[in-house]
C-alpha cells in the first residue's frame, strides 16, 4: 500500500476529535475563555464551527461524513456521545479526562484498527466529579472516575470497537458489547453517522452543497442510511438487523443554549433527546437529516457479549454483511498481527511487544482532521490583516496561517490541537511505524500555510505567536536515518525540502532572539519553563534578561543539525559546503558563549558546581546565576554532533575554514571543543562540553540521588528535595523544590503544572546525545551508572539503561504490576484492565506512576522508537554499520 494506493487507503481513518469543544478555534467569547465559552454541557446541542468530536470515531480525511459510537445505559441523564472530563479551571490539576478509554490496535493505513471504551451501567457521575474535584487542594490527588465507586462489583460494559478496510472506501465495522458485571444489562446502542455542519456559517451557500442522509428501502435483515455529499459523493451505511432509524440536523439548538426560536424542530440534540427523555418529535418521522442514528437496544447476559456489524462503502458497492464479513476482518487482523510480528525485535518478551504495538496504535489513533483559517476566524472576531494593534484577540499576526491537514496531535482530549513541538517529537515515534507520515507531518510545519512569512514556525493553538524549542531540524535529521536504517534508503530530497525551508526559521531565530548580538538565546515557552525560578513566557519581575543555558544549547542542537544535513547534500551538490561554514562558525560561536557570556564569574557554565545554570543580569549588569539544577543544564550535552573522517576528506574547503576560523579567533580554542579529534584518521566531534566537563554533568546525570530515577532522566534533581533553590524578589521568595509529580505552584497554569517528573522527550534527546559521543569516544571511555555504584558503562550501555528504565514504566515487574499505574488497583490486578496501557504526558519521578494527560501517546510514543533501536542495534553495529556514526 505504497504510492497513491497507500494514500487511498488513509482517506478514511481515526480523524475524529475526542474533543472539540473547549478549544481556540470554537471561542468566540470577548475575554478568549475558551473552556466556559463552549463547555462540555453544550457540545450535545451545539454546532461545532471548526471540527468535530466523538467516542472511537472515524471520518474521510477532510471530515465532511464522521461517524463514531453513541450510547445509553438507561440511567444517565444524556446520551453519550463525546468523552467528559474537567476543564482547566475545574479540575485541581487543570484539564483531565475522565473516561476509560483505550487505542488498542491500528495499521499505518488503518487498514484495521480497535478501539475499547469502558462505559458505566450505573448513573454516569458528573457533578459527583465535578464537585468533588472542585473542592480539592493542588495537593490533593485527582479524584478519577474510579474512585467514585461506578465500577464496583464490574458492573460496566466493555465496549469495542473494530473497523477493517476491505479497500480504500469500503470500511468495515464491528462493535461488541461485553457485560462484565454480574446481572443481566441492557445497553442502548446507537452507531451515528453525520456530516460536518459546512453549511451554516455563511448567507450565501446554495442550498444545493447541503450534504443529506436518508434511509433508502433495504431487507428485513439490514437497515441503509445513504448519505450523498456534493464533494465526497454517495457511501452508504449497512446496518446489521432492520434496526429503527434516527434523524434530525447537525445544527445547533438555539432555544437550550441562546434562548432564541429554532428554525426547525430537529436539530444537534435531537437523537439524544427521542431516547433518553422520549421526545419522539426531536427527530424527523420523514427519516432525513444531516446526523442519523441507528438504535440497537442490546440485553447483554451477566458475562456474556452481544455484536452488531456495520459496513460503509460507495453507493452499490457489494456490502455484505454475513460470512464474508467476518473473512475480511480476520484477514485484516491477521495482517496487522504479520505488520507488528516483523516490525518488533525478535528479542523483545511478550509484554514489551504489547507495550510496543499499543504505543505505536496510540500513535496511529492520534491522528485528527484539523481545520483552521486564520484570516476567516479573526474577520469573525472583527479583525482583519490592517486592523489596529491594540487588540486582546489572540494570533492576531497570523492571517496567513490555514491549517486543512490530518496532523498528529499530542492527546486529542486534553491537547486537540496544533502544538509544533509536540509534532517534531512525534514524528521521531512515527518514523518506526510510518516515516511516509512522520516526513510529511514535518513538511507540513514549514509550508507556506504555516510558516511566518518572517521564518518563525507556529507554536501552539493558544498562541500561535509564542516561542517552542528549534527541534524540527533535529527531528527532520533523526526521521531521515530512520528511514534509511530501517529501508536502506536515503531521500535526500526531503533532507533538502526541508533544509531550505529551516534556514528562514533560523535566520528569525538568530533576529529575533538573540537580543544582544552575543549568541546567547533567549525565548518564551522553550519546554522548560516549569522547572525554573520565572514564568519565561512572561516580563521578568526584576527587570533585565534571562540568559538562558538551555535557549543556547537548542540553538547549538540547532546549528549542529543544519550542518549535518548540510554535509550530506554536500556529498552530492558541493555548493552546501559553503552552508556547511556557516553553521560550523555559527556552532563555535555559540559554544564558546556558554562559557564566557561576562567576565565576572557569571558564566553559564559553573565550574565548582561542574554544572550549567541560566543566568539572570539585571538592568544595572549586574547578573548572578540561578542554581537550579534541571533539565536545563543537561541539555548542553545534548548539543553533540560526530563526523567520520571521511565525510570530511571530501570537503578540504570546508576544513581550510576551519582552520583559518581559529587562527583568527585563538582566544576561544580554550574554550571550544568543538575541534576534538580522538585518535588519527578518526571522527570529529563538535560538542557544546568536552571530555572534563562531560564527565562532570554525567556525574549528576547517572545519580540516583540526582537525575537518575528507576524510571528514567527526572526534570528536576532530586537534589533539591533536601536542598531547594530560593531567590528573593521585593521581599518575595520564589523557590523550587523537586516535586516527583505536579508542582504546588499555579504559575504556569494547569496541565503545564510539574517540577521533577520524567519526561519522554527530553529523554529521548539526552539518549541520542549519549550515542552521538559514544560514536566518538567508542568502549575505551567509560562511566559510573549509577554514580557511586562502582559499575562502569560505556556510553552505549548508559544509553540503554536509561531506555531500559524507561520501558519499565509500562511492563509489569516481578509481581506483576505495572508502575505507569500506582495504585490504581483495578488496572493492576483485573485481567480486563491490566494490558491496557495508558501512555501519559509525563511520570511521576519516584515510582513511575503516569501523570498528565493519560493519552499523550504524541511524544511518550518514543517507547517504542527505544525498544525498536535497542532490540535491533548492538554497540558493534552502531559503530561500524555504514551511517551508524551519524544515525
Amino acid at each position: 500500500m505504497t504510492g497513491r494506493e497507500g494514500e487511498a487507503w488513509r482517506r478514511w481513518g481515526p480523524y475524529l476529535s475526542e474533543r472539540q469543544w473547549g478549544t481556540v478555534r470554537e471561542d468566540y467569547s470577548e475575554g478568549g475563555d475558551a473552556w466556559a465559552y463552549f463547555p462540555h454541557d453544550h457540545a450535545r446541542s451545539r454546532a461545532y464551527r471548526w471540527g468535530e468530536d466523538g467516542l472511537g470515531g472515524i471520518s474521510d480525511d477532510k471530515q465532511r461524513l464522521c461517524f463514531a459510537l453513541a450510547l445509553w445505559n438507561g440511567r444517565d441523564p444524556i446520551l453519550k456521545e463525546r468523552a467528559f472530563g474537567l476543564t482547566n479551571g475545574e479540575g485541581n490539576h487543570g484539564e483531565d479526562v475522565k473516561e476509560y478509554y483505550f487505542y488498542v490496535d491500528s495499521t499505518p493505513t488503518h487498514s484495521y484498527m480497535r478501539y475499547q471504551y469502558k462505559y458505566p451501567q450505573g448513573e454516569f457521575p458528573y457533578n459527583d466529579l465535578l464537585e468533588t474535584n472542585g473542592a480539592r487542594g493542588r495537593e490533593d490527588f485527582e479524584y478519577e472516575l474510579l474512585d467514585t465507586g461506578i465500577f464496583d462489583a464490574d458492573r460496566y460494559f466493555d465496549v469495542t470497537a473494530e473497523y477493517a478496510k476491505a479497500s480504500p472506501d469500503d470500511v468495515l465495522m464491528k462493535i461488541t458489547v461485553e457485560n462484565r458485571g454480574p446481572d443481566e444489562a441492557e445497553l442502548h446502542l446507537l452507531p451515528t453517522l453525520w456530516f460536518r455542519n459546512t453549511w451554516s456559517w455563511t448567507d450565501d451557500a446554495p442550498a444545493a452543497t447541503k450534504p443529506t442522509l436518508a434511509a433508502i428501502p433495504a431487507t428485513k435483515d439490514t437497515a441503509v442510511i445513504r448519505a450523498t455529499h456534493p464533494e465526497l459523493g454517495t457511501h452508504d451505511l449497512h446496518l446489521q438487523g432492520n434496526t429503527p432509524l434516527l434523524f434530525t440536523e447537525n445544527e445547533t439548538n438555539r432555544e437550550r443554549i441562546f434562548g432564541s426560536a429554532n428554525a426547525s424542530p430537529y436539530v444537534k440534540d435531537g437523537i439524544g433527546r427521542c431516547v433518553v427523555n422520549g421526545e419522539t418529535g426531536a427527530v424527523n418521522p420523514e427519516r432525513t437529516g444531516t446526523k442519523a442514528a441507528a438504535h440497537y437496544t442490546l440485553t447483554v447476559p451477566a458475562g456474556g457479549s452481544a455484536s452488531i456489524r456495520l459496513r460503509l462503502a460507495p453507493e452499490g458497492a457489494d456490502a455484505a454483511l454475513g460470512r464474508g464479513f467476518e473473512t475480511i476482518l480476520g484477514n485484516r487482523r491477521k495482517e496487522a498481527d504479520a505488520f507488528y510480528a516483523d516490525l518488533t525485535p525478535p528479542a523483545l518478551g511478550e509484554d514489551q511487544a504489547r507495550v510496543l504495538r499499543q504505543a505505536l496504535a496510540g500513535m496511529l489513533w492520534s491522528k485528527q482532521y484539523y481545520y483552521f483559517d486564520l484570516e476567516q476566524w479573526l474577520a469573525e472576531h472583527g479583525l482583519d490583516p490592517w486592523s489596529p494593534e491594540a487588540t486582546d484577540v489572540r494570533n492576531r499576526e497570523w492571517f496567513h496561517m490555514v491549517s486543512d491537514s490530518i496532523l498528529s496531535m499530542p492527546d486529542k482530549w486534553e491537547y486537540p490541537w496544533f502544538a509544533a513541538w509536540d509534532l517534531a517529537f512525534h514524528t521521531v515515534a512515527l518514523a518506526v511505524v510510518d516515516t511516509g507520515f512522520a516526513k510529511q507531518q514535518l513538511e507540513l510545519l514549514l509550508n507556506d500555510a504555516y510558516l511566518h512569512p518572517n521564518g518563525q514556525i507556529p507554536a501552539y493553538e493558544w498562541n500561535f505567536g509564542d516561542v517552542n524549542p528549534p527541534v524540527h531540524a533535529w527531528a527532520a535529521y533523526f526521521v531521515h536515518m530512520i528511514e534509511e536504517r530501517l529501508t536502506g534508503h536515503s531521500d535526500e530530497a526531503f533532507l533538502e525540502r526541508t533544509f531550505q525551508k529551516l534556514l528562514t526559521n533560523f535566520t528569525w531565530w538568530v533576529n529575533r532572539k538573540d537580543p544582544n548580538g552575543h549568541n546567547v538565546f533567549q525565548g518564551g515557552f522553550l519546554g522548560l519553563d516549569n522547572i525554573g525560578v520565572f514564568d519565561r513566557s512572561a516580563a521578568l519581575p526584576t527587570g533585565g534578561q534571562l540568559e538562558q543555558a538551555d535557549g543556547t544549547a537548542w540553538m547549538a542542537l540547532y546549528c549542529q543539525t543544519m550542518l549535518q544535513i548540510a554535509g550530506r547534500l554536500a556529498q552530492h551538490n558541493p555548493s552546501y559546503e559553503g552552508l556547511m561554514v556557516k553553521f560550523a562558525e555559527h556552532f563555535m560561536w555559540i559554544s564558546a558563549s556558554m562559557d564566557r557570556i561576562g567576565e565576572r564569574g557569571d558564566e553559564l557554565w559553573d565550574e565548582e558546581d561542574g554544572f550549567f545554570y541560566d543566568v539572570l543580569r539585571l538592568p544595572d549588569g549586574q547578573a548572578t546565576r540561578l542554581k537550579v539544577r534541571s533539565m536545563v543544564g543537561l541539555l548542553p550535552l545534548c548539543a553533540s554532533t560526530v563526523f567520520r573522517s571521511d565525510q570530511l576528506a571530501g570537503m578540504p574547503h570546508l576544513i581550510e575554514r576551519l582552520k583559518e576560523f581559529g587562527h583568527r579567533h585563538p582566544s576561544l580554542n580554550a574554550t571550544l571543543a568543538a575541534a576534538q579529534s580522538g585518535k588519527a584518521g578518526g571522527p570529529r566531534l563538535l560538542s557544546v562540553v568536552d571530555e572534563k566537563k562531560l564527565i562532570r554533568v554525567l556525574g549528576h546525570l547517572l545519580d540516583e540521588g540526582e537525575f537518575l530515577s528507576p524510571y528514567g532522566i527526572r526534570a528536576l534533581s532530586r537534589h533539591h528535595a533536601e536542598h531547594p533553590y530560593s531567590f528573593y524578589v521585593n521581599g518575595e521568595e520564589l523557590r523550587v523544590g523537586y516535586l516527583p509529580a505536579e508542582s504546588d505552584s499555579g504559575m504556569f497554569g494547569g496541565n503545564s503544572n510539574w517540577r521533577g517528573p520524567v519526561w519522554f522527550p527530553m529523554n529521548a534527546l539526552v539518549i541520542r546525545a549519549l550515542l552521538n559521543l559514544y560514536a566518538f569516544y567508542g568502549d575505551d571511555f567509560t562511566v559510573e551508572c549509577p554514580t557511586g555504584s562502582g559499575t562502569r558503562m560505556n556510553l552505549f550501555e548508559v544509553a540503554n539503561e536509561i531506555s531500559d528504565r524507561l520501558g519499565r514504566i509500562f511492563l509489569r515487574d516481578d509481581d506483576g504490576r505495572r508502575p505507569v499505574y500506582g495504585g490504581q488497583e483495578k488496572f493492576q490486578s483485573d485481567p480486563n484492565w491490566r494490558d491496557l496501557i495508558s501512555f501519559h504526558e509525563y511520570f511521576h519521578g519516584d515510582n513511575g506512576a503516569g501523570i498528565g494527560a493519560a493519552h499523550q501517546t504524541g511524544w511518550t510514543g518514543l517507547v517504542a522508537t527505544l525498544m525498536v533501536f535497542f532490540g535491533r542495534v548492538s554497540p558493534e553495529d552502531y559503530l561500524t554499520r555504514p551511517g551508524g556514526r551519524t544515525s
